[in-house]
């Protein structure tokens, strides 16, 4: 019987062997990602079940991303309760300030994640994983508390929802647009407990940093997972990590879909997210003019070099507006000195925007970079509700790093090619 992608990865990591839409099953997790948010509660209700050894230690992933640097004693003691549990329990991969970054982008450079790979965590976007062929789900802390306790979990296989990409992106498109237009054709909730599953001859014009914008936001949809497509680009990816290339993923023909969408890329522009909703999504045009006091670059959907670099080539030899904040974030200590080592920060610091070690920050209203009353930002994060970024009288917008940094030197929201024309050197750097 023709199997989806997600059937595929779940038959392969329980003991039946095969997983089927709708059926439960039973799942061997490779990778349990645990955060300083939600990890102090998981460890809560670890010892509260009974548990004293973890099942696990080499499958546990411990990254200290919302609150390092602590921002306060209460996040310290957050980061020390996980820090102390790595130490109790023998977990060697625990990643904090100096050595990791936002636990989304750090796993998968650390090659942890590869074709085939599942992974639990606890926080909704760990959805990212599929940008590289992989499967991440979501779960409660309960829930990451008893696979720890375990080493499995029960969970109900998701029915599949098909995208097939054509075409090729344009200038100033990247693959937050390429969601962003997923977003606006099924809304919110359209992927409701669904995995969105991408592929087509189009998505090899998006490199893996565009992906895992791709894999990143298909929560926002309701998605419980996302996997796009293996190919050369994911093996490269692997290949300069020194990962193992792992075990490709493909649709089997005929497989039962909810639903198929095909999206042509040739004909898309790039998009803006309104507040309250990333679902709310507008051809930029429809946004422009929009006053903005803080840019904000970075997350784990857009932290990327390829994000850097974008920003860069907007900023180069340009000034950050009066009266516009702009905060720039690598998710990652290795993004953040590949970025350093080509000049990238220089430029984006010269340019008057300050630079933040690798944290989620700002992005969830935790702290460096909250919005007061009535202020207006763009970001290249992955959701825009009311208060998300700080009080709940601001707004969010959300868009990709051309129009981003686009906006920070105009102080508005306008096209790129209003401050790139066409042909500036800053091409040779788009990705």
């Amino acid at each position: 019987m023709p199997a989806t992608m997600i059937e595929k990865v779940l038959g392969a990591h329980c003991e039946a062997g095969e997983a089927r839409a709708g059926t439960i099953v039973i799942a061997r997790p490779d990778v349990i990602l645990i955060n300083d948010v939600s990890g102090p509660v998981a460890i809560e209700q670890f010892a509260a079940m009974g548990g004293v050894q973890v099942h696990c230690p080499e499958r546990i992933v411990l990254v200290a991303d919302h609150f390092a640097p602590a921002k306060d004693v209460q996040s310290a003691e957050a980061i020390q309760v996980l820090r102390r549990f790595g130490e109790d329990q023998g977990i060697s991969r625990y990643y904090d300030s100096g050595n990791g970054g936002i636990e989304h982008t750090l796993i998968a450079e650390l090659g942890l994640v590869r074709p085939g790979t599942l992974v639990f965590g606890a926080d909704s976007h760990t959805c990212t994983a599929g940008a590289l062929n992989a499967s991440g789900i979501g779960f409660g802390s309960s829930d990451l508390a008893a696979a720890m306790a375990l080493g499995e979990l029960w969970m109900r296989v998701p029915e599949t929802i098909r995208v097939e990409l054509t075409g090729r992106v344009g200038r100033f498109v990247t693959g937050k647009d390429v969601i962003l237009s997923v977003l606006r054709l099924i809304g919110s909730d359209g992927a409701l407990n669904a995995s969105l599953e991408f592929g087509g001859p189009g998505l090899q014009t998006l490199n893996v940093d565009e992906r895992m914008a791709v894999a990143n936001m298909a929560v926002e949809g309701g998605a419980e997972t996302c996997i796009l497509e293996a190919d050369e680009q994911v093996a490269a990816y692997l290949g300069e990590r020194g990962a193992p290339r792992g075990e490709p993923v493909a649709a089997d023909p005929g497989s039962s879909y909810l639903a198929t969408h095909i999206i042509d890329l040739n004909g898309l522009d790039p998009l803006v997210a309104l507040p309250p909703s990333p679902a709310n999504v507008v051809p930029l045009p429809q946004a422009g003019g929009v006053s903005v006091q803080q840019v904000y670059i970075g997350n784990c959907s857009n932290g990327t070099l390829t994000d850097l670099r974008q920003t860069a080539a907007v900023l180069d030899g340009r000034k950050v507006a009066r009266g516009v904040r702009m905060i720039v974030v690598p998710a990652t200590q290795q993004i953040y000195r590949a970025a350093m080592k080509e000049g990238l920060l220089d430029t984006i610091a010269a340019a008057g925007a300050s630079i933040s070690l690798p944290t989620c920050g700002a992005c969830f209203g935790g702290h460096m970079g909250i919005l007061a009353a009535g202020e207006t930002a763009i970001a290249t994060t992955n959701r825009n509700f009311r208060g998300r970024m700080g009080h709940p009288d601001s707004k969010v917008y959300l868009a990709n790093a051309w129009v981003a940094a686009a906006a920070a030197v105009a102080g508005e929201i306008v096209d790129p090619a209003v401050v790139l024309p066409e042909g500036h050197v800053g091409e040779a750097v788009a990705s």
